[in-house]
């Protein structure tokens, strides 16, 4: 495993973190806990020290075992987890005001919450789970960070930004509070390299990319047939003719890596930490069998500038989360 420096902190992240949003349950169908949490040891052996989750994701039950995960470990492993919206609104509209989303108790309660469910005294970076820069000078949120930091109960401070909007957090980035963000990286989508990484390294600002796979797009099993459990995201996420999108995309992708050394999902982490400005790649994890082969993609290295030119034309501006 490589490891990377998380912005400006203090911290060496592995190039692989753990995605924790499929072992909450809910939204993901067809894990079970004994295999997230065996999924969660496999990636701490390979030498994965970082862990992302959210109060969202399974309402803490997510949260519950990584911080199950975690005590079990050897070696310090950082935990990244995320307020949710008090309104449950997934993406943020700059018409909300922040107090219906992210009032200051909230902020302080949702943390409580999580560090219950962690069991751990601190959180190495919490992020806001939506974000948008009509909020920047608010004077909720600042209060709040600067207490959770002056308590103790947080260390660092992130944003995970709105879907296919990653312009919609370069304020908060300028402001100099946070030390990360989480944003949609992907070669599908690869619109944050236009201003939101350059910012980001001039602000020495961390970046985890989410996303790598487009919720299994790019891991190349996607047919016209496939079929998802009734309730489960994806079912949504694919819905109409999207799955024939993605598979004439797909296609086409796989024509011009036809000579590159590699499988489509390994090829896609790869991509994705061929940019400097990323910290690390965060896609999600439930299966040893996982774990095993993001970890062999990352330590293949990044790509070469042929690759890269080719991938780059492969950029498909769309939304499929509207």
């Amino acid at each position: 495993m490589h490891y990377r420096k998380l912005g400006s902190t203090e911290a060496e992240i592995s190039e692989v973190g753990f995605g924790g949003w499929g072992i909450g349950g809910n939204q993901w169908k067809g894990g079970n806990d004994k295999d997230s949490l065996a999924a969660l040891k496999r990636a701490f052996e390979l030498g994965v020290n970082l862990v992302d989750t959210a109060l969202a994701y399974g309402d803490g039950h997510s949260e519950q075992l990584v911080g199950q995960a975690v005590k079990q470990s050897f070696g310090r492993v950082h935990i990244a987890t995320k307020i949710p919206p008090k309104n449950r609104s997934w993406p943020a509209s700059p018409s909300t005001p922040i107090s219906d989303v992210f009032p200051y108790d909230y902020i302080i309660e949702c943390t409580d919450e999580s560090l219950r469910n962690l069991k751990v005294e601190q959180i190495y970076l919490q992020q806001f789970h939506v974000w948008t820069d009509a909020w920047v000078d608010a004077d909720e949120w600042r209060r709040a960070v600067e207490r959770l930091r002056e308590s103790g109960k947080v260390r660092y401070f992130g944003v995970s930004v709105s879907e296919h909007e990653p312009d919609s957090a370069l304020q908060a980035v300028r402001t100099g509070l946070f030390n990360a963000v989480q944003v949609i990286y992907n070669i599908f989508d690869q619109t944050a390299e236009k201003y939101l990484f350059p910012l980001c390294q001039e602000m020495k600002v961390g970046v985890l990319g989410r996303v790598p796979f487009d919720e299994g797009g790019l891991t190349g099993n996607i047919t016209e047939h496939t079929q998802f459990e009734p309730g489960e995201f994806r079912e949504e996420y694919f819905r109409g003719d999207r799955k024939s999108q993605v598979v004439e995309h797909v296609d086409a992708l796989k024509r011009d890596l036809k000579d590159t050394p590699g499988t489509l999902p390994q090829i896609a982490l790869r991509f994705c930490l061929s940019h400097k400005a990323v910290t690390s790649v965060i896609p999600g994890m439930r299966r040893i069998a996982t774990v095993e082969d993001n970890c062999r993609a990352a330590s293949a290295g990044m790509l070469d500038s042929r690759t890269l030119a080719i991938l780059k034309r492969h950029a498909w501006d769309r939304n499929f989360y509207e």
